[in-house]
Order: structure tokens, then C-alpha cells, then sequence
């Protein structure tokens, strides 16, 4: 299984992001081959639509699952309509987070934030 995470920087020992969106890097942790490689995000200086510009990220890199604090509903509706399931992290902890999604510790992430529509920074 190939798991994302929005992360601070490149390491397993980085914190979480806390904007899915505005992430400077994004970790690609697979789970079977414990490897993980990471991507960096060309979507933060965005006026707008840096969500739905990471979104296409996740689902270029094949992701089953996104592991996040919170992600936005125009990327949250990407990500679903390509399979990809969305957890809510715990803390900031790369690697306590990826332990805990392989102990089945992490529930689905229900609160979407709502997009925002008008792009005026």
C-alpha cells in the first residue's frame, strides 16, 4: 500500500504539515516495501487552487491513502473520485503517524474545510 503524507520536510523524523496544500513536501511511504521517497509541492505559491494542484500529485504517485490533518473539499472530492482514502493524522509525527496507520489506529477524516471560491489570497 503506498501511503502520503503532507510533511515539513525530508525525513521520517519531519513534522506533518498542517495545509495539505500548502505543503513544502509530501512523503510516499510504501508500506509492504518500508520505503519512502519524497516529492516536493510546486503548489504552494498558488494565488489558488494549490489543493486540487496536490490532490493530481497524490494521484500521479499512485497513493492508496492520504494520512492529513485536514484537507480542503475541492481536494478532498479529487481524491475520493480517484480511490484515494483520507485518514486524520495524530499529532505532528511522521513516524508515529505511519505506526499508527498500520495498527489501524487512525479514523477517516471527516471534517472537509470548505473550499474557498473567490482566490483573493
Amino acid at each position: 500500500m503506498r501511503v502520503a503524507m503532507p510533511i515539513e520536510g525530508q525525513s521520517l523524523e519531519s513534522a506533518i504539515c498542517q495545509s495539505f496544500g500548502r505543503s513544502p513536501y509530501y512523503l510516499f511511504y510504501d508500506t509492504e516495501e518500508s520505503f519512502g521517497d519524497y516529492k516536493e509541492n510546486s503548489a504552494p505559491a498558488s494565488l489558488g487552487g494549490a489543493g486540487i494542484k496536490a490532490a493530481q500529485l497524490i494521484l500521479d504517485e499512485k497513493a492508496d491513502v492520504l494520512l492529513t490533518p485536514r484537507c480542503g473539499e475541492n481536494a478532498a472530492q479529487v481524491l475520493r473520485e480517484g480511490g484515494v482514502r483520507i485518514y486524520k493524522t495524530e499529532g505532528d509525527s511522521v513516524r508515529s503517524n505511519l505506526e499508527a496507520f498500520k495498527a489501524g489506529r487512525l479514523e477517516e477524516l471527516r471534517e472537509i474545510q470548505p473550499g474557498r471560491h473567490d482566490h483573493r489570497g
